[in-house]
């Protein structure tokens, strides 16, 4: 192990103040907190640090939602990811908000410094405006078919297929995700950052910085298709950040956002008198610095953040550092077959030990995606924590306390066997800073085979039937402890909770790296308590059950809301609701949505298309021509299978109790119903 001390900055992408952590989020969290528990654990001073994205359109229109301040939402939200996050023992140094007055110093600091150094210019541009919305449409507000490789349903900046960047303009056949509109493009003067005079500067950074190939192939193709400037401001209405000098014009979220992990950094530096701000980000600095991120945000990240850094007097990262998407079961997390699963429902039924030592089982240090098949979870997490790992203590534990009064031996009974276990630290060091988890957990695991074969090759259990070989017990089993805990000083990043657990096994305090080559002997241990049990399929499957929703929006990569009553409307506001009679001429099942039809409907001359969660209770031929009531005047909705031009009204508790109103048989399409 070296002996030089490295200071170390590290950060996880910022969760969006819009909804609650899932499964997807914690591949993130996880995969970097154990980066960042490895390094404290070898002796390095290292700091992580996060912050809530907490501006931009999609908070200011939640908030305007639920009827309360951008600031109360994101307050809230913030608060239930941080404490989710916590309670999967992601320890972050300092969890902070990108609204902040460090976060609003720092980029009006990296603002002023670019403009000054000519790097910030004006021009008018035309952009996406939503009519009957009254506003600009941030990118991600507009979705299409990208003018690339033609994916449909794609959004405004870039395509998840096919990693193609764009403008909203670029788009097949755009429609506003607010309205389901077609957009209108205005004119609005905005403000760019010269992004296409830094390639030589970046290509000397990704040079530096050791990124991993997945990545330098991705930005080989950027390079390629050549260096755009980036717009950074946005119109008002947006909750964010002014800029200076300006009346309606705010900093565009991506630029304030990854300064947020610097004013976080800020605000902790203010609290601790051993951290110092400019020491670990000016320019010079010989401070160490790494992002996580997903692959989603590798061009922000290594092409616009680095730049700005280095145009406005900073330092650049030492790397970033992305890992891959996460699929359940081989597909994308769903809604309605219960896979998009909330932090706060996996808590609510399973040990987070369980999840950090499977996600770190999978993980490599590059992009690719990473399937939990839940059957494989429930039986990879019983047979190497439980099976293997935990089987070794308490196999070893009873006899100690029973027979010795919890006196470990004062030698070891097999040295060399021993010697293997500690000798592995190096190798397994090695998997952990370069964030091969994966290959890290199979040798611990064939550690703990090795351990398990020499305990049933001892039998301590049939040696202790003879009293005369108690002595030999007793070193067996201070044997195996010994080697149960040098594999838990290398599992204390995994599962850190569990290793609190085995130091007080120990009567130890918080472990060091080096910790497992010193074997404990002679010494006197705790009575062995429980450290984990083995999952029950019922317990996955209740899991699965609490997360299934609806899937009537036809949005299953949203989160999503509660059961919260809905609030009061007036008489008046119930009055605005044009509730017509309309003649289903056409219904039809929609592929890949299992609850729902797709129903064409006639209003008396014209014909709306609607999306219904009926397809339990109707067979759609049966429903071709009957009269049913349409709320006429709702806006259109965006949807997955396309858009839904208004709402049929039924009742009942679901299922195939599901009841479309009755019409009386004289009624003509088009008739309003009062």
């Amino acid at each position: 192990m070296s002996t030089a001390v490295r200071n170390i900055f590290v950060s996880s992408a910022l969760p969006y103040a819009n909804g609650p952590i899932h499964m997807g989020h914690l591949v993130e969290y996880l995969q970097s907190d154990i980066w960042a528990r490895f390094q404290k654990l070898r002796g390095h001073n290292c700091t992580y640090v996060c912050a809530a994205d907490a501006h931009g359109t999609p908070i200011m229109i939640k908030a305007r939602q639920e009827g309360i301040t951008p600031e109360q939402l994101i307050e809230r939200v913030s608060a239930e990811q941080h404490a989710d996050l916590k309670a999967f023992d992601v320890a972050f140094d300092n969890f902070h908000t990108t609204h902040s007055d460090e976060n609003e110093l720092l980029v009006r600091r990296i603002y002023e410094a670019l403009r000054k150094a000519g790097h910030i210019y004006t021009k008018t541009i035309e952009q996406a405006y939503d009519e009957s919305e009254k506003m600009f449409l941030p990118d991600r507000f507009v979705r299409g078919t990208c003018p690339r490789c033609k994916s449909e349903d794609q959004y405004g900046d870039a395509c998840e297929v096919c990693g193609a960047t764009y403008s909203p303009g670029d788009l097949i056949d755009p429609l506003s995700v607010l309205s389901g509109t077609t957009p209108l493009w205005k004119e609005s003067e905005h403000y760019f950052f010269r992004l296409s005079e830094f390639g030589d500067r970046l290509r000397t950074w990704i040079k530096s910085a050791a990124l991993h190939q997945n990545i330098t192939s991705k930005l080989e193709e950027w390079f390629d298709a050549g260096l755009r400037d980036w717009d950074i401001s946005r119109d008002a209405p947006y909750f964010g950040f002014r800029i200076p000098d300006s009346d309606n014009k705010y900093f565009y979220v991506w630029l304030d956002a990854p300064i947020g992990y610097l004013a976080s950094f800020l605000q902790l530096c203010n609290r601790r008198d051993d951290l110092d701000f400019d020491d670990y980000w000016m320019a010079g600095s010989d401070k160490e610095a790494y992002h996580f991120i997903g692959k989603d945000i590798v061009y922000f990240h290594t092409l616009f953040w680095p730049a700005v850094l280095e145009g406005s007097g900073f330092r650049q990262p030492t790397s970033v550092f992305a890992h891959g998407f996460l699929t359940i079961n081989g597909k994308k997390m769903s809604k309605s077959r219960g896979t998009f699963i909330k932090a706060r429902t996996y808590l609510d039924n399973l040990d987070p030990n369980y999840l950090r030592y499977y996600y770190a089982a999978k993980l490599g240090p590059g992009m690719d995606d990473i399937d939990m098949n839940l059957d494989d979870f429930v039986a990879r997490v019983n047979s190497d924590l439980i099976g293997k790992l935990v089987n070794i203590a308490s196999r070893c534990a009873g006899f100690i306390t029973r027979y010795f009064d919890g006196r470990l031996a004062g030698t070891l009974d097999d040295p060399e066997l021993f010697a293997e276990f500690v000798d592995a630290s190096e190798k397994i060091a090695k998997h952990f800073e370069s964030r091969e988890y994966s290959k890290a957990m199979r040798s611990i695991m064939a550690l703990a085979d090795k351990a398990n074969r020499y305990i049933e090759q001892k039998k301590p259990w049939a040696m202790a039937k003879d009293e005369k070989q108690l002595p030999d017990v007793q070193a067996v089993c201070t044997e195996g402890l010994n080697m149960f805990r040098t594999l838990m000083v290398y599992l204390t990043p995994v599962i850190p909770a569990v290793a609190e657990q085995v130091q007080k096994l120990f009567n130890e305090g918080p472990w060091g790296w080096q910790a497992a080559g010193d074997p404990l002997l002679d010494h006197t241990i705790s009575k062995y308590e429980p450290l984990l049990t083995r999952i029950e399929a019922k317990q996955v499957e209740r899991m699965v059950e609490q997360s299934k929703e609806p899937e009537a929006t036809g949005d299953d990569d949203e989160t999503g809301g509660g059961d919260a009553k809905s609030p009061e409307i007036t008489i008046d506001e119930f009055a605005k609701i044009d509730m017509r009679i309309a003649r289903i001429e056409k219904a039809e099942p929609v592929d890949g949505a299992d609850k729902l039809l797709k129903l064409t409907l006639d209003l008396g001359g014209e014909t709306r298309s609607v999306f219904a969660g009926i397809k339990s209770a109707y067979e759609p031929k049966t429903l071709e021509g009957r009269l049913v009531i349409t709320v006429a005047n709702l806006r259109p909705r965006k949807m997955r299978f396309g858009v839904s031009e208004g709402m049929v009204l039924a009742a009942g508790p679901g299922g195939e109790d599901i009841f479309l109103l009755s019409v009386d048989a004289g009624a003509e399409p088009g008739m309003r119903v009062t």
